[in-house]
């Protein structure tokens, strides 16, 4: 079975991770479904809405480690920028139903959704700089307009998790519901969402985003660190550290 679910009902594409075994961790692969999955959506005129969801007990558990060791160990570009692109430029509205634990890009694309939808289960994290990363994804801009300067810096500085309704109270999330109901309350927003008229959906949409400054430059600005810290020594030990499923240890780097 695909590691990516794609699925119409009426007017709302469905997009699901579907590696639950893995946690929803995200490999190249499903980086491309998901941008043939959006760009789907924009060409295709009886699409209307997009949900985003995972399979299982998480939304997503963010880039797949291993994956990031292999494109170090080979210099290999990262492949989620045409992702990154297709998310921040999807003409149709986007509902994310987080499911669970959304950690890394896992967070930070729903910053792109226009409705966030959260079970009591879901939780929020952005551990960049404890894998000798940075943000990404327009995250560095838009998580201090979402949320303030220090609450975002706490998320993307320190790694701190939010639970489900602190990221309500904070703004980043829409609604909480209880875990069996999520699916069906954002199926609901989808469907409210798709039964309005699609050229003001997409005019409004944009305006709303035109108003954020310049998204494209930020992504484009962190994807460039974002790549020179997958290649650092620091990020490899990082790594590691998972893999051996240990403490890492950042004391030989200045």
């Amino acid at each position: 079975m695909s590691d990516v679910l794609v699925t119409q009902t009426g007017p709302v594409l469905e997009v699901r991770f579907n590696r639950p075994e893995k946690k929803n961790a995200l490999t190249r692969a499903m980086y491309a479904a998901v941008v043939d999955a959006f760009q789907t959506a924009d060409r295709d005129s009886s699409i209307r809405a997009v949900l985003l969801t995972g399979t299982g007990d998480t939304f997503t558990s963010g880039n797949d480690i291993r994956d990031f060791q292999t494109r170090a160990a080979t210099n290999e570009e990262t492949h989620d920028s045409p992702f990154l692109t297709a998310l921040s430029s999807l003409t149709k509205p986007m509902v994310a139903a987080v499911n669970g634990p959304a950690i890394g890009v896992g967070t930070t694309m729903l910053a792109h959704a226009d409705i966030v939808v959260a079970a009591r289960s879901a939780t929020f994290r952005m551990p960049f700089t404890s894998l000798g990363l940075v943000p990404e994804a327009g995250s560095s801009l838009l998580f201090p307009r979402l949320v303030g300067h220090q609450r975002a810096s706490a998320l993307l500085l320190l790694g701190d998790a939010l639970d489900a309704e602190t990221a309500r109270d904070w703004g980043f999330v829409n609604q909480v519901v209880a875990n069996e109901d999520l699916m069906a309350a954002a199926r609901d927003v989808a469907t409210r969402m798709a039964a309005l008229p699609p050229a003001a959906m997409r005019m409004t949409k944009d305006l709303i985003k035109n108003g954020r400054d310049d998204v494209p430059g930020r992504i484009a600005e962190e994807l460039v660190l974002f790549k020179q810290r997958l290649r650092s020594p620091e990020a490899a030990e990082a790594f590691q550290a998972f893999v051996e499923k240990r403490r890492p240890d950042f004391s030989q780097f200045s």
